[in-house]
Order: C-alpha cells, then structure tokens, then sequence
C-alpha cells in the first residue's frame, strides 16, 4: 500500500512498481558482486538520478527527498572506493 501510494504521488503507474523493483535489485546485485561492482555502481547512481529528477518534477522538498538519493549515491561510492582496489587505482586520492 506505502509503495502504490508513493508511485502515485510521484505519477507513476502502478503496474511498474515490479518492473521498477527487478530493476534495483538487478542493479544492486551487481553492485554486491565484485567483478562487476564498478558497473553495478554507475547503474545505480543512474537510478539515484532518476530519483532526484523525479522528486524535482513533483516539487518535493530539497533537503529531504530531492537530495536523499544524493546521500545514498555518495555512500554506494564512498564505500566502493574503500573497497575495490580497481577504483582506487583509476582514482587515487593521494600522490
């Protein structure tokens, strides 16, 4: 009932609650497996994005909703970094 209600707010279509719910969990599975980490990363920051332009169309407010996926998004990396060696070796920190 939460779900429907929040993709009606937001003016989505209930019959792509499933759809919408593969996709993350796919996007998150790659995320958690570390050969395909780094990709499952971008696609997730991709879906991170849809939702910051989702809850901008609608007007939500900033701090709360519009940059929350933001939060998320810098987390999934952060912890990326301090885990896969790949992207600390394309993106080092230090000299």
């Amino acid at each position: 009932a939460v779900v429907r209600e929040a993709f009606s707010r937001l003016g989505y279509p209930e019959s792509e609650i499933i759809g919408v719910g593969v996709l993350l969990l796919m996007c998150t599975a790659l995320y958690l497996i570390p050969r395909s980490s780094i990709f499952g990363a971008i696609l997730l920051t991709g879906f991170l994005g849809g939702a910051v332009a989702t809850h901008v169309r609608v007007g939500d407010p900033l701090l709360y909703h519009v940059l929350f996926s933001t939060y998320i998004a810098a987390l999934l990396w952060v912890g990326l970094y301090l885990r896969e060696p790949r992207l600390r070796a394309l993106v080092p920190l230090t000299s």
